[in-house]
């Protein structure tokens, strides 16, 4: 179904304790869920995924290996701190997000992520919401449709293809979609660059708003953590790691206000709340890399609460 990537590598980074507290923000189909179980004896792994389809499968997957160690919560993750106070989780020691999208989303062709295989043009994680990329792609503005392609894709030619998008309406498919962004840029770069990737990238992060659910919930993670608990982030685009390793900056180092202090002086809520477990990003191995080619693009950052 799926191919979990750098899964021995963000299971041996959360560190986990057989009676701890874990969440896996990205359930998507248990393959990182499946490992953490497996580990836990009277701890418990919570798993959110708003995505029912991979709710349905991986709740079947889950109840086979431990029954009674792990609860799904059907929502997005930007939810995190709410869903789980609800339950009286207050504290937790260990989250891993895993941004990319699942294989089975992108190889069914009904859900439209995909720009080789036609399809209608949906692109939602939830299905249940109602912003679609077909919405986006009919009814954005020209200068809308320009401003997420060239921030979102850093698209040079933005504009261009934003501007055939408008003069090519209504598009109702993703290979119509395709057809309109090869004949908006110059046939050599069409060739060459196939615009039509980030395109759908840029798409796709504003349907499902991914950067801003992003930003917002790291904060609430690194809240949550217990001291010694942990937080692995998988990417697998600039724009997404820049946020992690951005976040996971501030949040490491003394709060430049009192940077003149000495340590003893420096009051709690100015001191790091996390250490970088590794200050590179881990990638995938060789070995992954043969097994999927999806991999090449992913980073696992990792850091503790101290």
């Amino acid at each position: 179904m799926h191919y979990s990537v750098l899964l021995n590598e963000s299971i041996e980074g959360l560190n986990i304790k057989p009676d701890g507290i874990y969440v896996d923000a990205t359930l998507g189909y248990a393959g990182h869920s499946s490992e953490i179980l497996k580990r836990l004896t009277t701890g418990h792994l919570y798993c959110f995924d708003q995505d029912e389809e991979a709710v349905k499968y991986s709740f079947k997957k889950l109840d086979s290996i431990s029954p009674d160690n792990f609860t799904i919560i059907r929502s997005n993750f930007i939810s995190l701190k709410e869903k789980l106070n609800e339950l009286g989780v207050n504290k937790i020691d260990g989250i891993i997000f895993d941004l990319g999208f699942s294989s089975p989303q992108i190889d069914n062709p009904e859900r439209g992520f995909s720009f080789m295989k036609d399809a209608p043009l949906d692109m939602r994680m939830n299905q249940d919401q109602d912003l679609t990329a077909e919405y986006v792609v009919n009814n954005y503005k020209i200068d809308e449709l320009s401003n997420i392609f060239f921030k979102y894709a850093e698209e040079k030619y933005s504009r261009s293809i934003a501007k055939g998008i408008i003069d090519n309406k209504p598009i109702k498919s993703t290979m119509e979609l395709v057809d309109v962004i090869k004949k908006s840029v110059p046939i050599q770069y069409a060739i060459k660059k196939h615009p039509e990737r980030e395109i759908f990238q840029a798409i796709r992060i504003e349907v499902n708003k991914e950067l801003d659910v992003l930003q917002g919930v790291l904060p609430d993670a690194i809240e949550l953590l217990n001291q010694g608990g942990r937080i692995c982030v998988i990417t697998f685009h600039s724009l997404e790691d820049r946020i992690v390793k951005q976040q996971f900056k501030k949040e490491s180092e003394i709060n430049s206000l009192v940077s003149g202090l000495k340590e003893d002086e420096i009051p709690d809520e100015f001191k790091p709340k996390i250490k970088l477990i590794n200050k590179k990003p881990i990638e995938a191995s060789e070995k992954e890399l043969k097994e999927n080619s999806r991999s090449k693009s992913a980073k696992l950052r990792i850091v503790e609460r101290v």
